[in-house]
C-alpha cells in the first residue's frame, strides 16, 4: 500500500482515530504517524506494519482475533467498536465498507500519477484463469498487481487493490458477484480502463435469481466505462455480445467466430495441452503451444491477449507468456499422478454447468485411443431452481460422450448417477458413493494403467481433496 498517515486513513474511511496509549514501532502514535503495510481481514496473515480490518463473519467475528493481530505487529486495527489494546484503532460503522473506501482512495491517488492502468475481469467462468494469464503477460512489461487465488468479492478485491503502490503500472482486478450491484460497487472502487466479460452462464444463478439477473450483474463491468476505455467482449456468447449496446467504450471482440478482432484458429487439444493460432487486430498471428488443458481455456487466453494487445504488448511477448503457464490455477485442470500409467486431472476448485460440460468434453478429447476415461463428479452448487435439471444434463452428457466410467460422490450429486443409469446405454458404468472415502477406496483399487481420471465438483463439495489424494496415490 502507498504511505498514508493515520489521519489520511481516517479521512478516507470517515472513521474516528483512537490513539490514547497506542504505539507503532514502539513509539507513541499520532495522527501524522505513517502506515504503508499490507491490509488483511485474516489475523494469521498479519506481519509488522499490517492494517487489520476486523470483519464480522457468518460464523465468527474478526474482532475476536484482534489481539492476535496486535501481537503480530499490526499498525492499525479497523474496528466497529473500541478494543482494550495498545494499538492504534480506527472506529468505523462498517469495516468492510471502510476497506472499500480506503481502496478507492489509494487507487485514486495512484491513478493521479498517470501511470496506472486497470483491467477488470468478470464472467460466470474463467475469471481466475484469465487473471493469471494476464498477470503473466503484463509482468513482462511492468510492475503488476493481481489477486491471489479468487480474491474477487467485496473483501478480496479491495484487499488486492490496496497492494498497489506508486510504482504499480498494471492492476488486474478480478470482479465476481453473487447479486446485482456488487460488480458496480467494485467498479466504483477501481474503474477499469479495460473491462473484460468472459461468459454469462448459470454459475451462481440460484443466488442471482436467474440468468437475466446474472446478465444484468455482469453488464455492470462495462456499463460505466468511458468512451476512452475498452470493453473486451466474447463474441461467441450472445449474452455477452448484447453488452456492446450498453457501453460507451470501444468494443474489442474475442472468440472463435471469424469476425472476432482477437481469435483462435487451428485448435488441437491433447493430454499435453492445447495448440492454436492466435490472431490479433493488427494482422499479426502466431502459433501458441498452450500447456493448460482444455479447449475452453483458449477463450481465456484470447481475452488476456486482447487486453494485453490493447495495452501495447506485442504478439511475441503475449505468446511467450502464455506458453510459460503450466496450469490455470491450483485445482483447475491440474494434472497429477502418472505412476502406473494413471493420470489424474483435478479440476474441483469450482463447477458450474458450463465448466462441468467443458471439463467432460476435454476428458473425452484428450484420452488416448483404447484407454479408459473416468469422471469423478460431485455437486454443482448455487444453482437454485436449476439444480435438478442441470445435474440431469451432466449425467446425460457423460453417457453421450462415451465416458468409460462415471463415479458420482455425495447425496447432492446423486441425480447425475440416476440419470446416467436411466439413459439405458450403460451397464454398470455409473457408480455412486455417499462419501469421498468410499469413492477413494473404490478408485484406488479399480484404476488401471492408461486411465485418465477427471475429478470435478463445486468448491463446497470438497472433491479437490479427493483429487489430491488420488494424485498422491498415483505419484
Amino acid at each position: 500500500m502507498i504511505a498514508l498517515t493515520l489521519a489520511e486513513v481516517a479521512a478516507a474511511t470517515r472513521g474516528t482515530l483512537l490513539l490514547d496509549g497506542a504505539l507503532v514501532d514502539g513509539a507513541p502514535a499520532t495522527p501524522e504517524t505513517v502506515v504503508s503495510g499490507l491490509s488483511t481481514t485474516d489475523s494469521r496473515e498479519v506481519v509488522p506494519g499490517t492494517l487489520f480490518f476486523a470483519k464480522p463473519g457468518e460464523f465468527t467475528d474478526g474482532h475476536l482475533f484482534a489481539p492476535q493481530a496486535a501481537e503480530a505487529g499490526a499498525a492499525l486495527l479497523v474496528v466497529d467498536h473500541a478494543l482494550d489494546l495498545p494499538v492504534p484503532q480506527l472506529l468505523v460503522e462498517d469495516t468492510v465498507v471502510a476497506l472499500g473506501d480506503l481502496a478507492t482512495e489509494v487507487i485514486a491517488r495512484v491513478r493521479a500519477l498517470g501511470r496506472l492502468k486497470i483491467v477488470g475481469v468478470t464472467g460466470s467462468n474463467g475469471k481466475t484463469t484469465t487473471k493469471n494469464l494476464l498477470r503473466e503477460i503484463l509482468e513482462q512489461v511492468g510492475p503488476t498487481i493481481a489477486p491471489r487465488a479468487s480474491f474477487n468479492n467485496e473483501v478480496g478485491a479491495p484487499v488486492t487493490m490496496l497492494e498497489v503502490t506508486e510504482e504499480t503500472r498494471y492492476l488486474v482486478a478480478e470482479m465476481g458477484a453473487s447479486g446485482v450491484g456488487e460488480i458496480a460497487r467494485l467498479v466504483r472502487m477501481a474503474r477499469p480502463d479495460i473491462g473484460i466479460v468472459l461468459k454469462v452462464g448459470l454459475a451462481h444463478a440460484g443466488e442471482f435469481g436467474g440468468i437475466e439477473k446474472t446478465l444484468a450483474a455482469k453488464t455492470e463491468m462495462v456499463s460505466d466505462l468511458l468512451e476512452s476505455d475498452v470493453a473486451v467482449l466474447n463474441l461467441d456468447d450472445p449474452r455477452v455480445a448484447s453488452m456492446a449496446d450498453k457501453t460507451a467504450a470501444r468494443v474489442l471482440w474475442f472468440g472463435l467466430d471469424g469476425r472476432a478482432d482477437v481469435r483462435a484458429t487451428h485448435i488441437v487439444s491433447s493430454a499435453r495441452g492445447t495448440s492454436f493460432t492466435l490472431h490479433l487486430p493488427d494482422g499479426t498471428s502466431s502459433e501458441v503451444r498452450f500447456r493448460v488443458l482444455g479447449e475452453h481455456h483458449v477463450m481465456n487466453a484470447l481475452a488476456a491477449a486482447a487486453a494485453a494487445h490493447t495495452l501495447g504488448v506485442g504478439i511475441d511477448a503475449i505468446v511467450s507468456a502464455l506458453q510459460t503457464v503450466q496450469r490455470a490455477e491450483r485445482w483447475r485442470m491440474e494434472v497429477l499422478g502418472g505412476a502406473r500409467g494413471v493420470t489424474v486431472i483435478n479440476d474441483a476448485y469450482n463447477a458450474s454447468p458450463d465448466s462441468m460440460s467443458a471439463a467432460l468434453k476435454t476428458l473425452a478429447q484428450i484420452a488416448e485411443p483404447g484407454s479408459r476415461t473416468v469422471a469423478v463428479l460431485g455437486e454443482m452448487s448455487e444453482l437454485g431452481e436449476f439444480s435438478g435439471e442441470e445435474h440431469d444434463r451432466i449425467g446425460l452428457l457423460a453417457v453421450r460422450l462415451g465416458i468409460g466410467q462415471l463415479v458420482v460422490v455425495g447425496p447432492s450429486a446423486r441425480r447425475m448417477h440416476i440419470t446416467a443409469i436411466n439413459e439405458g446405454s450403460w451397464d454398470g458404468e455409473s457408480l455412486y458413493f455417499d462419501t469421498q472415502d468410499a469413492a477413494y477406496e473404490h478408485l484406488t483399487g479399480d484404476l488401471r494403467e492408461g486411465d485418465t481420471v477427471l475429478v470435478k465438483s463445486s468448491n463446497s463439495a470438497g472433491l479437490r481433496f479427493l483429487g489430491d489424494r488420488l494424485g498422491e496415490f498415483f505419484s
